[in-house]
């Protein structure tokens, strides 16, 4: 069951494309959980218990936990009742408490997601979810993707919180 949340606090989030053509597009996302950092990181790591509370990122073999220099296998959901998008990312930093990294690369694309935990006080949580795109392809798929990637991770930032304050 997917459970919907209303009046969910403003987040900050990017949504521009590069303005120099050096700079890399990027999605940013993050929002405050009043919990502690440990609490949110157990959360965040346990993919095979995502299907409970999170209806972006979905982990498509439990028995292959995260890894630093390990691929995972997961699929996305963007948009809620779209079809799913299976990929296999690779796990590049895995800090606990603090940060995980992974980064899936297909010809001409590649696309780095990095979620990171800050204390911001007692008891509280900053999450930040960051996805970083690169590649000669990029220029074509971004723009296709772009807004509903944001969004999913908008959801995802969300649904995070409300579930580690339960």
């Amino acid at each position: 069951t997917v459970q919907t949340h209303t009046n969910l606090p403003t987040i900050r989030h990017s949504l521009s494309p590069p303005s120099s053509p050096f700079l890399m597009p990027s999605l940013y996302t993050k929002i405050t959980i009043d919990q502690p950092r440990s609490k949110v990181w157990q959360i965040l790591i346990q993919k095979e218990k995502w299907f409970y509370w999170n209806t972006f990122l979905y982990d498509r073999d439990p028995n292959r936990p995260l890894a630093e220099g390990r691929e995972v296998f997961l699929s996305v959901r963007r948009v809620p009742g779209e079809e799913e998008t299976e990929f296999q990312p690779k796990v590049t930093l895995l800090q606990p408490n603090i940060c995980l990294r992974w980064k899936t690369s297909i010809l001409g694309y590649t696309s780095e997601q990095i979620f990171e935990l800050q204390d911001t006080g007692r008891d509280r949580t900053q999450y930040i979810h960051q996805e970083i795109f690169s590649g000669s392809l990029t220029r074509i798929i971004y723009p296709f993707i772009r807004q509903d990637e944001q969004r999913g991770i908008r959801r995802m930032a969300h649904e995070l919180k409300y579930h580690a304050e339960s």
